[in-house]
């Protein structure tokens, strides 16, 4: 059990038993916790749900629940409330952000889709509530080859933020979209040449990548697939062996599914922590619990960006 030392406004607080007092307050509050598989392995402990974006949306789309606490990031955190306007939605630290949402300004888009006309545009979820307002339709890592697919082939396509995801639809789909050139700060970071050595000194490992991997890395990779697929794949693979090219908070969960199994995170170019999202680990246990107690850091929307973003979620979400 964890226990901690908490501070608040120099007032010091009792060793609490985290746990405890977190699912005290998940029923008191008739609270869902839903948590990303990149979250710390004790949070995803605690989780109602644990998934990837799409596992998440759909989930925060049916809840009965009075309050959602988002173990996320923001972008998550947000399309809960988009979906779920009259609850309230926690996210237990607000600075926990996505490089793919902040290299994606909604003004610089916009502009960009004015350059643009006659294209559809297809945002990845990984974008703010003001950038869905922008698009026609979202997507995930899951389903976006399939929904790309489901459009007429003459039909001209706008993708952001994330250029190599985008690279990897045009790969699958033969479709010729224009991208903007956003990228992930964790997935870019993986260095081919360290996954080769790796692959050398396991030869038996398969390596499994996200597409928001560089195209240099997927065009090594034995699975490619979303952070979900990447964990069925593991579960039901003969293969004993895997090098992770994503977050390596996933690893937790594949080592829960396939214990006799060994998951080798991939390694970064530099010598760094940097396979972990920084902005996924600002949320920790400690902050899950004042975010519940205080009812606060709670998201707020502007109701006329929500009513344009919840439109191309809506769409996703039949297209899936």
């Amino acid at each position: 059990m964890e226990t901690a030392e908490l501070t608040r406004n120099d007032t010091k607080l009792s060793p609490l038993n985290l746990e405890e007092e977190i699912l005290a307050l998940k029923k008191k509050l008739n609270a869902v916790i839903l948590a990303h598989y990149y979250q710390e392995s004790e949070i995803q402990d605690l989780a109602d749900f644990i998934g990837d974006s799409l596992e998440l949306s759909k989930r925060a789309a049916s809840t009965e629940a009075d309050v959602i606490v988002f173990a996320g990031v923001h972008f998550m955190a947000e399309t809960a409330k988009i979906l779920n306007p009259a609850k309230k939605v926690l996210l237990p630290d607000l600075n926990a952000g996505c490089s793919l949402a902040e290299g994606c300004p909604a003004p610089l888009l916009k502009r960009f889709i004015e350059d643009n006309p006659g294209h559809i545009v297809i945002s990845y979820i990984n974008c703010s509530a003001a950038v869905k307002a922008l698009s026609d339709i979202i997507c995930t890592s899951s389903n976006a080859v399939k929904i790309v697919e489901q459009l007429p082939t003459d039909q001209k396509i706008i993708f952001a933020p994330d250029k190599n995801l985008g690279k990897y639809i045009i790969k699958k789909t033969g479709r010729d979209m224009l991208l903007w050139q956003g990228s992930c700060i964790v997935h870019e970071t993986f260095s081919e040449r360290k996954i080769l050595m790796l692959k050398a000194e396991y030869p038996k490992a398969l390596l499994i990548a996200h597409p928001e991997c560089e195209e240099i890395v997927l065009s090594s990779a034995d699975f490619i697939g979303s952070t979900s697929a990447l964990l069925n794949f593991t579960a039901s693979s003969p293969a004993n062996e895997f090098i992770v090219a994503t977050e390596e908070g996933i690893i937790y969960q594949m080592q829960k599914r396939s214990p006799d199994k060994k998951f080798i995170p991939a390694p970064p170019n530099a010598n760094c922590a940097c396979n972990e999202c920084p902005y996924m680990k600002l949320n920790t246990m400690e902050k899950l619990y004042l975010c519940m107690r205080d009812g606060k850091p709670e998201i707020t929307l502007d109701e006329n960006i929500r009513l344009k973003a919840l439109k191309p979620i809506q769409k996703m979400l039949e297209m899936s």
